[in-house]
């Protein structure tokens, strides 16, 4: 995960032994964009901010990403 791109943290919660934190990573870059490759990465952080634990929770193309869309 080190040598991806980091596109955006989307979610970054408190816990009540660290931090919860999400990014959203380039997996595959392709043209167009749309057809890029990214996931969702879960970090667990500690309160030093070192880290516990990592897991990839999602994997999509850009063009599928959710945008919060009820349905």
């Amino acid at each position: 995960m080190l040598d991806r791109t980091v596109e955006s943290v989307s979610s970054f919660e408190r816990t009540r032994d660290g931090w919860i934190v999400t990014l959203e990573v380039v997996e595959v870059s392709r043209i167009p964009e749309s057809t890029d490759v990214l996931a969702s990465y879960e970090m667990e952080l500690d309160d030093d901010r070192n880290l516990r634990r990592y897991a990839q929770v999602r994997r999509y193309h850009r063009s599928q990403a959710d945008r919060g869309e009820q349905p």
